[in-house]
């Protein structure tokens, strides 16, 4: 009886008194397991960080480092480990993997006030730092080192020995030719990736709200604008030397060649200076019919620039009237003539883009600069990269100038002696001083929506020569082809499309704007093309256009970019020094001689100087 008692009030106990009890054993039951399961995301997120939409990094100045994830020619050395933490601050941030050199961007804020010299690195692969007196170790000296930027140099170093890694180090030497011995043995701690040339964003500049990203790797078709919606901007934030995130992406507004312009991030849209060192990268869909997410993201060594903050040097009330970009390669022994006659025509500023020389043309620059010539020399390492150099150019000239000529250092620009065909275009019948300065004043002021001028070129060939004219180019070369090849063109910086599309010197304007040909009898282009042999071979060496294939490869070989019937081979054809000529013309020489001739001695002013 006492048993049966017991068991029915057992019973009583575990059997729900109602429905509603029921439910409360469920509802907590389950509120246990959610808060469980949110204290495990805490957890998980803790370790690993997950971002949104509403997530509002702060935005952090990188310096140069490289993107981390790797393209098919990038590469980890395993020789270089970390020995310690007492490290050198100067570090190696990124390398550039070159046809004929490997490119190192590093960081100059250790060397302020230091005069220093540099030995590029080279271990095989599996090798270790300890190991430097046991031969595994060589080393060859940099061919050049260059500030680039607010806080950068770079090093260009040889490329590296059979068997050897891509991973190139350096070893900083004083001037008196001592090891700077540090931590390491002279040797620096760097990020480990190799990028190749062909795959890489290599620069970017502020544009109003916008970022312009130059980069290789979009295989885009010349001449033509691509669909942005393939394409976005990605930002790198937060610790992004540690983490290598791009936290913040937005859409390309416009993509085109080698150039992408993306809106700036909102968090800096209302100050764009504050981009200014940003880490920013291209994204790419991978085929046509991937989705938006699916970006692929490609290596990066650019960070973002604002060439508004260079300023405008020696101008008054606005801006110059006349400017000129170029892009060059070893010609110091050009520039001078070039420059002294086009300034004597009205060039008030140069932007002169070195594109690796290795000749003395920072000496010459320098020489010109304190001449008040007022000529720059901006360091542009990426080669066949023209159009996209003349864009970063359009964009640098549009603070300072109110028309811009890209031109090449062997093409001159020349007003024949008078005809009653273009006396409007000038007050006096010849070509006075300042002519061609006048000449782009006038159309600003008579014809607004003018924004590029197109002057027709003749190609000059080597004229008899057998060796450089010692007088210069403009005396020397005095016969051309018959038929004109081409033009070259002035434009109005500020009248570009957004895209800044450029193919052989011209640009796309913005609509409502247009373009205006130059009559032959008011101006040509003399384009001292086909020089003697000793000069023009250079052109072999390789072309700075990114569509022009290079004269060593077999492509395009009937193109007026080539030299007719000349091959893939830098020999020298037979009569050479007669090609190319079909016209004596001495228009622009008997000019020079009137106008620039010592009246004293009988030479020019860069015979002067060469003397």
């Amino acid at each position: 009886m006492d048993s049966s008692e017991q068991r029915r009030k057992r019973k009583r106990i575990f059997r729900p008194s109602s429905p509603t009890t029921l439910v409360y054993f469920f509802s907590v039951r389950s509120f246990v397991l959610c808060f469980s399961f949110l204290i495990f995301l805490f957890l998980l997120s803790y370790q690993i960080p997950f971002s949104s939409s509403a997530f509002r990094p702060v935005l952090v100045v990188s310096s140069l480092s490289l993107l981390s994830s790797s393209s098919d020619l990038s590469s980890t050395s395993e020789s270089f480990q970390d020995f310690g933490s007492s490290l050198l601050p100067l570090q190696i941030e990124g390398r550039v993997l070159f046809p004929d050199h490997v490119l190192l961007l590093v960081n100059k804020n250790a060397l302020l006030g230091e005069s220093t010299e540099f030995e590029c690195v080279y271990a095989r692969n599996r090798s270790v730092l300890s190991n430097i007196e046991g031969g595994v170790i060589v080393k060859e000296k940099a061919f050049s080192v260059d500030d680039y930027g607010e806080s950068g140099i770079l090093i260009r170093c040889p490329l590296p020995p059979a068997n050897y890694s891509a991973v190139v180090n350096l070893r900083k030497l004083r001037r008196n030719g001592v090891i700077h011995v540090g931590a390491e043995n002279g040797l620096w701690k760097s990020n480990q990736t190799v990028n190749s040339w062909e795959n890489v964003a290599y620069a970017a500049t502020l544009d109003g709200n916008t970022a312009v990203v130059f980069v290789k790797g979009l295989n885009l078709r010349p001449d033509r604008e691509a669909n942005p919606s393939q394409f976005s901007c990605h930002f790198g934030l937060g610790n992004f030397e540690k983490e290598g995130r791009f936290a913040l992406r937005t859409k390309a507004i416009t993509a085109a060649q080698e150039v992408v312009r993306c809106s700036l991030p909102l968090s800096v849209r209302k100050s764009p200076e504050k981009a200014r060192g940003i880490r920013i990268t291209i994204g790419m869909l991978p085929h046509i019919h991937a989705k938006a997410h699916e970006h692929v993201l490609l290596p990066s060594v650019a960070e973002i620039t604002d060439l508004k903050s260079e300023g405008r040097k020696n101008v008054e009330n606005g801006k110059y009237d006349l400017c000129v970009c170029t892009m060059v390669w070893n010609q110091a022994s050009a520039l001078r003539e070039w420059i002294t006659y086009h300034s004597w025509l009205g060039v008030e500023r140069w932007f002169i883009y070195d594109n690796n020389s290795d000749d003395n043309i920072k000496d010459v620059i320098e020489e010109l600069e304190t001449e008040n010539y007022n000529v720059t020399r901006h360091v542009w390492p990426w080669i066949k990269t023209q159009e996209a150099g003349f864009s970063h150019c359009a964009l640098r000239a549009k603070q300072a100038c109110n028309w811009v000529s890209f031109m090449d250092v062997d093409e001159y620009f020349y007003f024949p002696y008078s005809t009653p065909g273009h006396q409007s275009l000038r007050s006096t019948g010849y070509a006075g001083q300042h002519s061609l300065r006048s000449l782009v004043a006038n159309l600003s002021s008579s014809s607004p929506r003018i924004a590029e001028i197109r002057t027709t070129c003749h190609s000059f060939g080597p004229s008899g020569l057998n060796s450089a004219p010692s007088q210069g180019i403009t005396v020397g070369y005095t016969c051309r082809l018959k038929s004109p090849e081409r033009h070259k063109s002035i434009i109005r910086p500020d009248a570009l499309d957004t895209t800044l599309l450029n193919v052989v010197h011209h640009f796309h304007l913005r609509e409502g704007f247009r373009y205006m040909n130059l009559p032959q009898s008011t101006a040509v282009i003399n384009h001292y093309k086909y020089q003697v042999w000793e000069v023009f071979r250079a052109k072999f060496f390789r072309r700075v256009a990114t569509y022009v294939a290079d004269w060593q490869k077999n492509q395009n070989e009937g193109s007026r970019d080539r030299a007719p019937g000349l091959g893939t081979e830098a020999i020298e054809p037979p009569n050479w020094p007669l090609q190319f000529c079909e016209v004596w013309d001495t228009g622009l020489r008997d000019f020079v001689l009137s106008n620039f001739a010592d009246l004293s001695t009988g030479l020019l002013p860069w015979e002067k100087s060469s003397f």
